[in-house]
């Protein structure tokens, strides 16, 4: 990448979800994705969210789950749960948080497609620069959650496309790049452990496990950090259960979005707000990649690779490499 579009050089103060106060919460795209996340917002999401608003290319679809969300209530405590209302697409970013979601082009159950994250990025990346200069354009300055896939490279696709002006050149006058964090790891880890579960080899991944890398190819899941436990052969199969654990979904018949929606999304998303430790993508070397972090009142704080394995540090610095090899 040409230095002066380098990330790295592009240092302006941290902006950070709104710790400490309820946060309003703007979702692009109400699909199969936006709306199961939407559902663990509004269930899960009161303690730090104020109220989150919903927006949709289908008014019809913004209207029904508008009038679905109005009616999930608790008895006699009718605002115990964050409210759900319409956005108009010019109003997107007037919020703190703003969920990107929106996708095009998903390969359908039963397609010869087997990087169904790869096959989404040229489509979604003309989506995502779309929303990025409407960002820099409102002065946005909340936290960019980018949930569509392939999730770390286009969180990358949001910094540059909001950093460049009319003419294509690089001003940084756009995202800061602690403003976006992708959102595809946290179900990666949690596939781990489902199989972890499932089969005592894999325990240690339970207590003492790790996972890095982008939602997808490169991805790494360790079943150890300490140098006497960590084990490549054994992280090598438990990587592969989590990377093809979408694969097993299709091959019942259904598109695997639950998991994600809810691991990487709505779980993550309320970790982040209440600045608790999760997984997320962040700036790393010039890509957004996988780690363990968390937002504090100094910035992004995350979980540091000093006293690694060789052996997994360089599993890591192969993620890097892999993103770096896309974008």
């Amino acid at each position: 990448m040409n230095r002066k579009n380098d990330p790295e050089t592009a240092r302006r103060p941290a902006a950070l979800p709104p710790l400490g106060r309820k946060a309003r919460v703007h979702i692009l795209a109400i699909g199969d994705v936006g709306s199961t996340m939407l559902t663990g917002l509004k269930l899960l999401g009161g303690d730090v969210i104020d109220s989150i608003g919903i927006c949709d290319l289908s008014e019809a679809t913004t209207a029904r789950w508008e009038f679905e969300m109005g009616q999930v209530s608790l008895p006699w405590d009718y605002d115990a749960f964050p409210e759900v209302d319409v956005v108009r697409p010019e109003d997107l970013f007037a919020c703190d948080v703003f969920v990107f979601v929106a996708s095009k082009g998903i390969p359908p159950v039963g397609s010869a497609v087997k990087d169904v994250r790869m096959a989404q990025f040229e489509a979604n990346s003309a989506i995502v620069r779309t929303y990025a200069r409407m960002a820099r354009e409102a002065g946005f300055r909340g936290l960019w959650a980018q949930v569509s896939d392939p999730v770390d490279p286009l969180a990358k696709v949001a910094y540059l496309a909001s950093n460049t002006n009319e003419e294509g050149v690089w001003d940084g006058r756009g995202l800061a790049p602690e403003q976006i964090q992708g959102y595809g790891l946290g179900v990666m880890n949690a596939r781990a452990a489902y199989y972890a579960k499932k089969d005592p080899r894999f325990a240690s991944f339970l207590t003492e496990g790790r996972a890095f890398g982008p939602h997808g190819k490169g991805l790494w899941i360790a079943n150890a950090t300490d140098p006497e436990r960590y084990d490549d052969e054994l992280s090598a199969e438990l990587t592969e259960k989590a990377l093809t654990a979408n694969l097993r979904m299709r091959e019942l018949g259904f598109k695997p979005y639950v998991a994600p929606a809810l691991s990487s999304g709505a779980l993550s998303l309320l970790l982040t707000l209440r600045g608790e430790w999760h997984y997320g993508s962040v700036l790393a070397d010039g890509v957004w990649l996988g780690r363990k972090n968390r937002y504090t009142a100094d910035g992004i704080e995350t979980e540091p690779f000093d006293g690694l394995p060789e052996k997994l540090l360089a599993r890591i610095g192969d993620a890097v490499d892999e993103l770096k090899g896309i974008l």
